[in-house]
């Protein structure tokens, strides 16, 4: 009895096959697995993946998160800051990142999760969540009539 992918193989369908890389370390859980599908074509590696979404914030939207850190923080206006600047490098501890992600809610009409919120670490990761959130609910960022 010939398996489907036997068949599949004869007809000229046949899927390519899966890699999968595991990260190396002492701490490897199931979530640091990597995979992806190889294309019929030339056997390129394709990231093309419904799961798979990579959000670059608008710069006006990392420049507002910005003025809003500087604002909370009590920084000076020379503070340079880039948008892999770390909060905690600021110097704001838990409370300050509360406050920031307040700030970020109000500004942008949005709504932040706790999990969300707690994974925010650097002006840049609050831009790109600011942008994600506000994509998928257009309404919110849309200024009132």
């Amino acid at each position: 009895m010939a398996t489907l992918s036997a068949i599949s193989a004869k007809a000229g369908y046949c899927k390519a096959p899966t890699l999968s890389w595991k990260l190396q370390g002492s701490r490897v859980s199931a979530r640091n697995v990597v995979s992806m599908a190889t294309t019929r074509r030339g056997g390129l590696v394709s990231l093309r993946s419904p799961r798979f979404r990579v959000y670059a914030a608008k710069a006006e939207t990392v420049s507002k998160v910005m003025d809003i850190v500087k604002q909370q923080l009590a920084l000076a206006a020379d503070v340079g800051l880039t948008a892999e600047s770390k909060f905690a490098d600021l110097g704001a501890d838990s409370l300050d990142t509360v406050e920031i992600v307040m700030a970020l809610e109000e500004e942008f009409k949005i709504t932040v999760e706790e999990d969300n919120a707690q994974s925010i670490t650097t002006i840049q990761e609050a831009a790109d969540l600011i942008d994600k959130l506000v994509d998928q609910n257009p309404a919110a960022a849309a200024p009132p009539a």
